[in-house]
């Protein structure tokens, strides 16, 4: 049976590339017809952040990667975590220093820190110091409870292994360091701690990052000092912004909950990020996490990077966005809308719906309707439309008409009865219908583009306001032409 894990550390937050592994993951699991694992390797308590793992927990049930497997906690499976685990690394670690495939190092913080200052790169490996003690030394030590480490001695030559994605790989074993396997607190580091799990949770694809290319020899040497199966290998091209440079929280790049801040829906991330790296040899772009289960093939990925580009992600979560169910839309951009818009007697249910066909995100919808609170500054070139066959000469008489037509209706305030009274006013002028409605709606927006047409503008700011502003553009193009 196909098994994949989920591996995060609890140190911050959800990068997308480590959502885009744990989907990735997922789907070769179900496309299998397998099992996807939950594992916090929380084996850094240097670096531990409070919170991260809710962070994980909430972020896979938003995006739906449930995992199939783990600890019994109130009938629902919790995931695996390492230092609860603790106890089981150190006797293999053990094996392996009785197998002489590892060592005991002694060697203080100090001489390491004098040995990484004196390094010509400033990258030092472990100079094996401690690999040729003899058996009274570290029996000595020992006794006397001399802080340790152990380490993974790495032998002569070289490693070859193959990957999914990038096919057959070596490299020569002199380039590794003699990693830590045991840590002074007695804790097991990260690699080695992600080995044993991996065979005693039966791993059969390991999917991960291809910056840890380079140290999968170190891996697949465990793994057959131990005698065991090493697991398939599946690298991911990295995942970079559109100059070339990595994606870094540190220099402000958006996490998958800064995402979600932003207006962006869950759904049209893990559809956009699926595509990052993946090919589904079609044109199609729009996948539900059930299309993408049934059509993932890793055959489709790339070794190429992929450039993230918010703004493909923003047209994807646009057309999320309008196939949304009304009640739920107007649910998730309600607050967003009264936050947005201050004015009286505003209707938000009616925004709502110009704002659906046309935001990309959800917190942008107030950004339509700015207007509606205070005009913006505006130049009278907007009066100018080719297509709609009005400038600045012919938007001021038509103002001037319409003023006429607004101060006379003191009845019905309508969109219906204002159209219908706009188009009546073209027909008597002997105008083209944008020579009136253009120029009204630039007037009553102020802006070069508007959610709705003339008439709708003037039901939702009211007669008062739209008598206002209709004056004022009067008086800016009297201004320009005189």
């Amino acid at each position: 049976m196909v098994r994949t894990r989920f591996a995060p550390s609890p140190t911050g937050y959800m990068h997308i590339g480590n959502l885009r592994t744990a989907l990735y993951e997922y789907l070769i699991a179900k496309g299998n017809n397998g099992q996807f694992i939950l594992r916090i390797e929380d084996t850094d308590q240097a670096r531990y952040v409070e919170d991260a793992v809710e962070l994980i927990y909430k972020t896979l049930e938003i995006t739906g990667l449930k995992h199939d497997e783990g600890p019994d906690i109130g009938g629902e499976y919790g995931p695996y975590v390492q230092s609860e685990r603790k106890g089981i690394y150190l006797d293999y670690a053990l094996e392996l220093v009785k197998a002489k495939k590892a060592y005991y190092c002694f060697c203080t913080v100090e001489r390491l820190e004098e040995l990484h200052k004196n390094s010509d790169l400033g990258i030092a490996k472990y100079d094996r110091h401690c690999m040729h003690l003899s058996e009274k030394e570290i029996e000595e030590n020992l006794k006397n409870g001399v802080p340790y480490v152990i380490r993974q001695a790495i032998p002569e030559g070289k490693s070859t292994f193959n990957d999914v994605v990038y096919g057959e790989i070596t490299i020569d074993n002199s380039e590794l360091d003699d990693q830590v396997l045991i840590k002074s607190d007695g804790l097991p580091t990260y690699n080695f701690a992600n080995v044993i799990d991996d065979h005693l949770m039966k791993i059969t694809h390991v999917v991960r990052g291809s910056e840890y290319i380079s140290s999968t020899p170190k891996y697949n040497l465990l793994y057959e000092a131990f005698g065991w199966e090493i697991p398939t290998y599946v690298h991911l091209p990295l995942i970079v912004k559109k100059d070339g440079s990595k994606i870094s929280k540190r220099k402000g790049d958006a996490s998958f909950e800064d995402l979600l801040k932003m207006g962006f829906l869950p759904e049209a991330v893990m559809n956009y990020i699926a595509l990052l790296g993946w090919s589904p040899g079609t044109n199609q772009e729009i996948f539900s996490l059930k299309e993408l289960e049934e059509q993932f093939d890793v055959k489709g990925l790339s070794k190429s990077p992929s450039a993230f580009d918010e703004d493909k992600l923003k047209w994807l979560n646009s057309e999320y966005i309008k196939k949304l169910d009304f009640d739920k839309f107007y649910e998730m951009v309600e607050p967003f809308l009264k936050a947005g818009v201050k004015s009286s007697g505003i209707d938000f249910k009616e925004l709502a719906k110009m704002a659906q066909s046309r935001i990309d995100t959800i917190n942008s919808a107030p950004e339509l309707f700015d207007f509606i609170d205070t005009l913006p500054e505006y130049s009278t070139e907007l009066f100018i439309h080719k297509k709609m066959k009005t400038d600045e000469a012919v938007s001021l008489s038509s103002l001037i008409k319409v003023l006429e037509l607004f101060e006379k209706m003191d009845g019905q305030w309508t969109n219906d009865y204002i159209y219908e009274s706009l188009i009546a006013l073209v027909n008597e002028l002997g105008l083209k219908n944008g020579q009136i409605l253009w120029p009204v709606r630039t007037a009553l927006s102020g802006k070069p583009s508007s959610p709705c047409g003339a008439s709708e503008l003037a039901e939702l700011l009211g007669r008062e306001k739209s008598i206002e502003r209709i004056q004022y553009a009067i008086e800016l193009l009297q201004n320009k032409l005189n």
